[in-house]
């Protein structure tokens, strides 16, 4: 699979900050640890601490799970960390209709923004597969 990043470092240092919170395990593509990170304090400090280290390897291991493209993981990300209640990184994913939707309900009423967490990583890389997909055939 393609071995570019995908994924910032740099991002992941930042969202690392407030990693007790398992921001920066959900941006790189580990939504179960990020989910404990999220209920146990980035596993009681001990599992925050271990990651300042493990940083890269998250990246790689990113890299080798989703395909670049036309559409920006950390892009994304930020709409969805800051602004997901109102569906900018729906319609960013070209996804109007469920944009609207977020847009007039707050995020499916915070429950859409809690699924999308999980699942944005994979939207993306579905996005930029389509995408890919499209240019091959013009």
């Amino acid at each position: 699979m393609n071995s570019a990043p995908t994924h910032s470092v740099f991002v992941g240092y930042l969202l690392w900050i407030f990693g007790f919170t398992g921001s920066h395990r959900f941006y790189f593509g580990k939504p179960v640890s990020g989910t404990v990170w999220f209920c146990t304090f980035g596993l009681f400090g001990i599992g925050w601490f271990l990651d300042a280290f493990l940083m890269s390897s998250l990246s790689r291991d990113a890299a080798g799970s989703y395909r670049r493209g036309q559409y920006d993981y950390t892009i994304a990300w930020a709409l969805l960390t800051f602004l997901g209640v109102f569906g900018l990184h729906r319609f960013y994913l070209g996804k109007v209709a469920t944009g609207i939707l977020y847009l007039c309900t707050l995020g499916f009423f915070g429950i859409g923004v809690i699924f999308d967490f999980w699942t944005l990583n994979g939207k993306i890389d579905d996005a930029n597969r389509q995408a890919e997909g499209r240019a091959k055939n013009y």
